[in-house]
């Protein structure tokens, strides 16, 4: 094995995991000069395993001269996939054949509640925030090959995106889609909040995206709150203030109609005369 080897290995396997990812970053967490990272990428890129996006494609600001992120290909992938998908994909094709495409449906509902079993004391300890329920989830995907991350994405935090460089399956599902359908479902349940798939390997995507809402509803309901007009409370001196208005104004018009009258009475006398 060439001495290179591991090294280019590890690249790899970052950009999987991590991808849409530049050089100087990589470099930055291997711990290694970007010239050497450079090129294990020319090697990576050669052997058609990475391939590059400029900034404007994955939505970052470009100052000068556009920086290159690098996401593995599908032959990038194939290579850390192993037998078992091969043999998980002879398998569901032979029970589809047997017993049918309901029989598939079957396999990949109890596919999602194995996955939610599995999962689910990791997830519960992390408590009830759904972004650190996420990176709980993240952890024990990554644990079982799937290069998952959590990013967060836009302003507010209201959403964070469930990223799985790699999966296993991933052939299985490009065939039977009810795979990722079943999966997701399973995150929905995990992480209690209604969770979306935007992305996956199977159809083409650099990764699986899943969009986990956060905060959100919590969020709409703090600006309601504020928004919700509040009754008008008045204090107690203001109380006796207003008291002693109305009484004073009550006094004043009573003065006032008095001095009407006795001026009416006495018009009235001297007419009489």
């Amino acid at each position: 094995m060439s001495q290179n080897e591991p090294t280019r290995g590890a690249v790899l396997d970052l950009i999987v995991e991590k991808g849409p990812i530049t050089a100087s970053r990589l470099a930055r967490i291997l711990n290694l000069t970007t010239a050497a990272v450079r090129r294990h990428l020319i090697a990576l890129e050669k052997a058609g395993q990475i391939t590059t996006r400029d900034a404007a494609a994955v939505g970052r600001p470009v100052r000068g001269r556009p920086a290159r992120h690098y996401i593995a290909t599908v032959k990038g992938h194939q290579g850390m996939s192993s037998d078992y998908s091969e043999l998980a994909n002879k398998a569901i094709s032979y029970i589809e054949q047997i017993a049918g495409e309901e029989a598939v449906n079957q396999f990949a509902a109890a596919r999602s509640r194995d996955i939610e079993r599995r999962y689910a004391p990791i997830v519960k300890i992390a408590g009830k925030d759904p972004k650190a329920r996420a990176l709980a989830l993240a952890d024990a995907l990554t644990a079982d090959g799937y290069a998952a991350t959590v990013r967060e994405v836009g302003i507010g935090n209201f959403t964070v995106q469930l990223c799985q460089g790699h999966c296993p399956v991933q052939e299985v599902a490009g065939a039977y889609p009810q795979l990722c359908e079943a999966e997701t479902q399973a995150f929905s349940r995990l992480l209690d909040v209604h969770v979306q798939r935007l992305a996956t390997l199977a159809k083409g995507g650099h990764v699986c995206t899943t969009s986990v809402p956060v905060g959100m509803p919590h969020t709409i309901a703090r600006i309601a709150a504020k928004g919700k007009k509040q009754p008008l409370r008045v204090s107690k001196v203001q109380q006796l203030k207003n008291a002693a208005q109305d009484k004073g104004s009550r006094n004043s018009a009573a003065q006032a109609q008095s001095a009407q009258d006795k001026k009416s009475s006495q018009s009235t006398s001297k007419k009489s005369k």
